[in-house]
Order: structure tokens, then C-alpha cells, then sequence
């Protein structure tokens, strides 16, 4: 017997509403199924087991006085996760999804987010806290939390939990941004706001009760954790959950699970799937079925026709239709989605002239002229308004003009935690032309095919590799500190393309008096910095000369000017990496 659709429900405002309405109409139906060796070993949560741990964790935070609370979800990838972060749905409180901290080693982002959030409390299992010693060493914030194993919990404290009558309009989470060390934001995203959202995905990507989803991305991403989590209790479907440590390590192990589950939605960033093209032989190819795959969304970062073409050629033997594709736009501060294609055959590709994009323009490519192709992301989903605004003047662009990103809508987040003077100019902007708003301001930049937007680019210099996030102001931050022979404000850090992917380029103006060392130690550690601090590696790092680095009159680093001499090959270079 089929569960019940969404148009047989009855009124649900809130998350709460949602998982029991589901658990009281199917209790014993699957929602979720977690990897633990990323392929075969299950473990599994029924809607009604869910409905039943998350009342049993959100009893014990009541019985601490958490209600109204910001409580720090500290989990590996795993059901723990999605059953705290449902117990403090059930409880009233803020929940923050995070990461645990590793052992010995700063973290500077996670550090920041405790401070920013003013969390009272950590949710975590029995074994992370019996490191807790290690992993908090360097964080002093982090050790004076309320830590509270949630793993061991009696079943039987459900029977104690009592509804928080929470509202559509309060606070479900904080989704934080990106991955700045040096000031996180915290998006504040209410049951509303994630609701409205999983409605309009619901319907985009026709999503049913018979769904089966497949999802690697963490539960702290707004991919994961929107789109894997949330999602699948509101469609009434079922997902399947591996770490990304599992993905990363043997990509192919994302294709089997897909094909062995049968599943119809699954996705990732635009690098997972060059990845499992790199990754897998013809052989392995010809093995998999994945003819049930109807929608492979793609999103999170710059989606690349080249991308989407080798991997449909690659696997055409697999029984993967190219027309499952479907490119998505979206960003945490809209909860996830903004727009998105409607399969089948949603991945439309624009050949655009070069030039005029560089002039912020969108023109149709002239034969032997430079080129350059763009993926639509399908139109906006429905509630939600998308408009193209010249980010100086704040008026709407006309047609075929390229402008930033401005998106209103219900499921737009209610500004950032703590920030009012930053959540203003974000949150509220409006158009100076017509007075309407208030419009999110993304930082991207694109423009309108018809009802479609297409992204060119971004204002922000958000670097985006294989499929995280780094800000250049955090990267140079880094470097600064952790290599003595770099000057302080003489870092400049940005991508510059690469055989179709993005890769970081790090340009530093080392000290006069440090010259006369070996300029390969000083690469070396600027690399070794990176790869700690940010877990990225540097595709190229350039010393220059003091003064080297194009900077505006007020001593700001101009990374566009700086990446362009880059690749012009005009900065004053004292020694280049090899």
C-alpha cells in the first residue's frame, strides 16, 4: 500500500506536523538508510522510529531547559545526525548543524560559528565525546558547551516529550554560510521558510511518495540537509545516505547505490560528476543499470555543458539518460533552491559571445568568434521572484543585459543571526526603479533567457573547489599567519579556470628582509597552510616583490586586477612555484 500524498494531509505548519502526520499514516515504512561502509551495510530509520527517537532527544532538551536555545549538532554523517536535528525540531530548539572537530587541530570556522550562534548546547555521540578532550584543546568556546550524548538516549523517554506548540514563523535552524573562518553567517531559516521550500522542490522535480533518492553530500550542507533530509520526510519518500568520505574515496560507490536502490532523484556538485568519469573504467560502466535516474540535479557551483556532456556520453552504456539532468540554482540564505530545470531534457546549453560577456552582456556567439557555452538553471520555482539589477544603480537590467541575482520569496531566510546592519543590506534591498522589495542580493551575476536564468559568474569572490567553498579573505588570512616571510595585507587568493575546473591561485609579496631565503621553503609553506587550514591544494603560488600586489587607495587587494596580471603574466614575479 502506497503512503498517503501531501494533498490528503491535513494542515502542516511546522516540521513537527510533518514527521508525525507521516509516521501516524505509515509508521513502518523506511525513510532513511544510512551506508556505514558506504555501500552495502545498512542501517535504517522507519517514519515511526523517527517520530519516536526524535521525541525521546527532544525530551532530554527539554528536561535541560533548552527551549529557545541554539544547540550545535556535532555528528559524523549518519542517522544520529537526522534524529538530533529532528529532536530539536520536536523541542523548540535552535538547531546548528555542524561538524565535529578534529583531533589536535584548529578550527577556526567552527570556533567562530560557536561564538557567533551563542549556542548553549552541543548534541554528539558517545564516542566523539570520550575524545572530547582532544578535539577541543585549541577551542576554549567550544569545551565551556552543554555537551549531551544523544546516541544512548531510552527510547522510552519519548513518552515524556510534550509539543513546544512551535509556529510556522519561529526559528527551525541556522544554516551557515559557506566556509568563512574569519566571520560565518548564520542564515536564519524558520519551519515556514524550509517548508515552503520543500514544496516548491516537491513539485519541480516531481517528486512522489514513491520516490528513492540517493545522497552523499554532508548534512550541514544546505544540498544535504534541505534537499536529503528535509526533502524526503516531506515527499514521503525514501533515501539513501553514505558519507562523502565514501564517495570521495570510491565515487563509483554513489553509481551502484543509485543503481542497485533503483532510485529516481540523486545529484551532487558539477565536480562529482567529472569525478566519476575520471574515476571509473568502461568496464564498471557497462556493469551499472541506471536507466531508473529521472532526475540527476546538479547545482552548488558553476554548472559546465562539458561536464554534463562526458558524463552523459560516458555513461550511455550505463542506461543514463542525458535528459535527467537538471541544473539548479540556489544558495543557503533561500533555504536551498531558487530555480531549477523540469526534466526531462531541463539541461539547455547557450552559446554566448565571449566578448560581449566580458562587457556584461548576453549575446548569441557569431560563427569563428570566441565562445563561450553556459548551462541554463531553469526558471524560478513557483513563489519565488527573480530579478536581474544593475548592482550600482539597483534598477532592473533590461533584457539581455547581465546584472546581480536579487531573489524574494517565501522561502527567502529571515536574515543573518545577531547581524542586523548585514542582514539589512542582503535581506532588504529594493529596486530603485519600481520601490519593490525587499529582494535578497545573491552577489552572482546573470541574466534572464526567456523565463530561465542562466549564471555568468559571481561580485563575490567566492572560490569554489570541487564543490566547497572558500572565501580569498579567509585563505590569505591563513597564509599571512602561518608563513613568516609573507608580507601582512600581501596575499591575494582566487581561481582561475583549468581544463574546465576551477583551481585556487595563491600571489604573495614577500618581506625585503626575508629575500635572501629559499623561495621553494617559502611555496612549500604557503601550500602546506592551505592544505591544513582549508584542506585544499594550491595550483599555483607566485611570490612577488614588495608592493607587487594591485591594492586600491585605501590598501584594499584588488583580486580581479591581480588575477588578471596573473594571466596576463604581468605581475612583477619574483619567483614562481614550478
Amino acid at each position: 500500500m502506497h503512503p498517503p500524498s501531501l494533498r490528503t494531509a491535513p494542515v502542516l505548519s511546522t516540521w513537527i506536523d510533518v514527521v508525525r502526520w507521516r509516521a501516524q499514516q505509515h509508521p513502518d515504512r523506511r525513510v532513511y538508510v544510512f551506508l556505514v561502509d558506504g555501500e552495502t551495510q545498512e542501517a535504517a530509520l522507519t517514519y515511526g522510529g523517527l517520530d519516536r527517537r526524535a521525541r525521546a532527544v527532544a525530551a532530554l532538551l527539554q528536561g535541560q531547559g533548552l527551549a529557545g536555545e541554539r544547540a550545535l549538532l556535532v555528528y559524523p554523517p549518519g542517522l544520529d545526525y537526522i534524529v538530533a536535528l529532528m529532536g530539536c525540531l520536536y523541542a523548540g530548539v535552535v538547531a546548528v548543524p555542524t561538524y565535529p572537530p578534529r583531533l589536535n587541530r584548529p578550527d577556526p570556522r567552527l570556533q567562530a560559528i560557536v561564538g557567533d550562534s551563542q549556542a548553549a548546547a552541543a548534541l554528539t555521540t558517545g564516542a566523539i565525546l570520550a575524545t572530547l578532550d582532544q578535539r577541543v584543546v585549541h577551542a576554549p568556546n567550544m569545551a565551556a558547551l552543554r555537551w549531551l550524548p544523544t546516541d544512548g538516549i531510552d527510547a522510552g523517554l519519548a513518552e515524556a516529550w510534550r509539543d513546544p506548540n512551535v509556529r510556522g514563523d519561529d526559528l527551525a535552524f541556522l544554516q551557515y554560510t559557506s566556509g568563512s573562518t574569519a566571520a560565518p553567517r548564520g542564515a536564519m531559516v524558520t519551519h515556514a521558510n524550509a517548508l515552503c521550500n520543500a514544496a516548491m522542490i516537491h513539485t519541480a522535480v516531481d517528486a512522489t511518495t514513491d520516490s528513492r533518492g540517493v545522497m552523499w553530500l554532508p548534512p550541514y550542507h544546505d544540498m544535504g540537509l534541505v534537499g536529503g533530509i528535509l526533502q524526503t520526510v516531506y515527499s514521503g519518500a525514501m533515501t539513501t545516505f553514505m558519507s562523502p568520505f565514501a564517495f570521495l574515496q570510491r565515487p563509483l560507490r554513489w553509481l551502484q547505490t543509485i543503481a542497485r536502490t533503483r532510485a529516481t532523484h540523486s545529484g551532487g556538485p558539477n565536480f562529482a560528476f567529472d569525478l566519476c568519469v575520471n574515476k571509473t573504467a568502461p568496464e564498471q560502466r557497462a556493469a551499472l543499470d541506471l536507466s531508473s535516474w529521472r532526475v540527476a540535479f546538479t547545482g552548488a557551483e558553476p554548472v559546465r555543458p562539458d561536464t554534463l556532456e562526458r558524463f552523459a556520453d560516458a555513461f550511455a552504456v550505463s542506461g543514463f539518460q542525458r535528459e535527467a539532468f537538471c541544473p539548479a540554482y540556489g544558495l543557503a540564505e533561500a533555504t536551498l533552491l531558487v530555480t531549477c530545470g523540469k526534466p526531462p531534457g531541463s539541461a539547455r546549453t547557450l552559446d554566448l559571445d565571449a566578448a560581449a560577456l566580458e562587457e556584461h552582456r548576453a549575446v548569441p556567439a557569431k560563427p569563428d568568434a570566441p565562445r563561450r557555452m553556459v548551462t541554463s538553471c531553469g526558471p524560478p520555482l513557483d513563489g519565488e521572484t527573480v530579478a536581474v539589477v544593475d548592482p550600482t544603480t539597483g534598477a532592473r537590467c533590461p533584457p539581455g543585459r547581465i546584472g546581480e541575482i536579487w531573489v524574494s520569496g517565501p522561502s527567502v531566510a529571515q536574515g543573518y543571526w545577531n547581524r542586523p546592519e548585514e542582514s539589512a543590506e542582503v535581506f532588504g534591498a529594493r529596486l530603485t526603479d519600481s520601490g519593490e522589495g525587499p529582494f535578497l542580493r545573491t552577489g552572482d551575476l546573470g541574466f534572464m533567457d526567456g523565463d530561465e536564468l542562466v549564471i555568468t559568474g559571481r561580485i563575490k569572490d567566492l572560490i569554489i573547489i570541487d564543490g566547497r567553498n572558500h572565501y580569498p579573505q579567509d585563505v590569505e588570512a591563513t597564509v599571512e599567519r602561518a608563513v613568516a616571510a609573507v608580507r601582512t595585507a600581501g596575499v591575494a587568493a582566487f581561481s582561475v579556470d583549468d581544463g574546465g575546473a576551477e583551481r585556487l591561485v595563491i600571489v604573495a609579496e614577500v618581506e625585503r628582509n626575508r629575500r635572501t631565503g629559499d623561495p621553494q621553503d617559502v611555496v612549500r609553506a604557503i601550500r602546506r597552510a592551505a592544505a591544513d587550514e582549508h584542506a585544499v591544494s594550491v595550483h599555483d603560488v607566485v611570490l612577488l616583490r614588495a608592493g607587487g600586489i594591485p591594492k586600491t587607495s585605501s590598501g584594499k587587494i584588488q583580486r580581479h586586477a591581480c588575477r588578471a596580471g596573473y594571466l596576463a603574466g604581468t605581475l612583477d614575479t619574483l619567483q614562481r612555484a614550478p
